[in-house]
């Protein structure tokens, strides 16, 4: 069944590019942008992550830590983030378990991959509520950045 706002947001523990462990608990008290995305070095995810790094101020000035995830490895997402110079923390979701937690897995990505995340941007707030719910079935298209930053802004 899909997130739904209102809901508590499933918790997943993730390793980060470093291959420390990352879980969603650890950020309780603020709020949390988590952009699910289809793989690494692919043109619209760079272009939606570099869109993300050039605007950061404005999560930061709404006390809300952003979340890259996808299913590449540590090892892929780490060099990815050092080219685009990425300065907010990136997820493996390996195992796809977090995916999966959030409804957000093609079951067959350019028709043959299967599991990989789908675009996907979701607002939790301090309290771990899910505030905003975005899952797009075209991987060409981006989530809705203005409202995800209004949704941030009424929360503060």
């Amino acid at each position: 069944m899909k997130i739904q706002i209102g809901q508590v947001a499933p918790l997943f523990t993730l390793h980060d590019t470093e291959k420390k462990e990352v879980s969603l608990s650890n950020y309780k008290g603020k709020n949390v942008l988590l952009l699910f995305f289809p793989m690494a070095f692919t043109g619209v995810c760079t272009k939606e992550l570099c869109s993300v790094r050039d605007n950061l101020s404005v999560y930061n000035n709404t006390n809300a830590v952003v979340l890259g995830i996808s299913v590449d490895s540590p090892f892929t997402l780490a060099k990815f983030k050092e080219e685009q110079n990425l300065n907010f923390t990136l997820l493996s979701d390996f195992n796809k378990e977090a995916s999966e937690a959030y409804h957000t897995s093609y079951e067959a990505f350019i028709g043959w991959m299967k599991g990989v995340s789908k675009r996907s941007a979701f607002v939790i707030d301090k309290n771990g509520i899910v505030q905003y719910a975005e899952v797009l079935e075209n991987a060409g298209e981006l989530p809705n950045f203005e409202a995800i930053e209004a949704t941030l802004s009424k929360l503060n």
